[in-house]
């Protein structure tokens, strides 16, 4: 019987006590556990800064990488062996501005992984510094007089980006953000979840309890259909009083993996190469 135990990592843990990827990391293992995933059947490839810190803290296949560059491995594993299940994993710093790119092509080849951002609207790594996510106005190392800049707004870039799947969870709701990380995996296609944590050490506005008495479920609310693209991109304008989380959209279309005709019948790594072979191909850049 599988069990929490068995995505147990003996490396010591390097985040402040209170930070919210603890949450996100227990949240992380009851998913696995309860859609029955083996360490063996998952690979995690993150980037640099503390949320890209959390594979090491499983026990899993990682790929630990370039800042900003775990969607463009994470899409060569997937298509290398599409039998694996995938994940990407990184902060907003690491997400939307260093590999801010290579989220949108993601979205747009609809790649059947599922990327977890972690947003504490902070790079917290180095030391607190602004990021594409933190409010305007914010006061840090690099923007002393107040960033000049309003956050960029990733749910509706993604619902505009026609993702196939778009969803925002808290991590102080663990029970909620298992489900939202079940329904990802689960769904053929990028699957986008950006999860709103708390920064103990660098944000002291957007704290737990800020969070708690902003965040709502929308697909509580009567009448709500993740399906209407509309209605989905309007929703997800709203940030102050109210901010809604869960699955704001979502859509069936096909993943690349399945349009690759290479991989079709059979894993790249499992189809037999005959090195003979390459001497045609080379021969043909002469």
């Amino acid at each position: 019987m599988l069990s929490l135990e068995d995505f147990r990592s003996d490396d010591p843990i390097a985040w402040c006590p209170g930070c919210g990827n603890f949450f996100i990391l227990k949240a992380l293992k009851n998913a696995f556990v309860e859609l029955g995933k083996q360490p063996t059947e998952i690979v995690i490839v993150s980037g640099i800064g503390q949320a890209p810190k959390t594979p090491h803290y499983l026990r899993c296949n990682t790929f630990n990488g370039l800042h900003g560059r775990t969607l463009p491995v994470a899409t060569g594993i997937k298509l290398s062996n599409h039998e694996l299940t995938v994940l990407a994993e990184g902060g907003d710093g690491d997400g939307y501005a260093e590999g801010g790119n290579h989220f949108i092509h993601a979205m747009r080849k609809n790649i059947d992984i599922t990327y977890l951002v972690h947003n504490n609207q902070i790079y917290g790594l180095t030391q607190g510094q602004t990021s594409p996510a933190s409010d305007l106005g914010h006061v840090s190392k690099t923007t002393p007089k107040g960033s000049p800049s309003p956050p960029m707004n990733p749910i509706m870039l993604a619902i505009a980006s026609n993702c196939s799947f778009v969803a925002r969870g808290f991590c102080g709701d663990i029970e909620h953000l298992t489900y939202l990380i079940k329904e990802g995996i689960s769904h053929q296609g990028f699957a986008f979840i950006e999860i709103l944590q708390n920064c103990v050490s660098f944000n002291k506005t957007n704290t737990l309890k800020w969070y708690k008495d902003r965040v709502y479920n929308i697909n509580d609310e009567p009448g709500f259909d993740p399906t209407n693209r509309m209605q989905a991109f309007e929703r997800a304008q709203e940030w102050g009083a109210g901010i809604p989380i869960g699955i704001l959209s979502r859509t069936e279309r096909p993943a690349l993996d399945t349009q690759v005709s290479a991989i079709k019948e059979m894993p790249l790594v499992k189809q037999g190469i005959n090195p003979a072979s390459f001497a045609g191909i080379v021969e043909s850049f002469r």
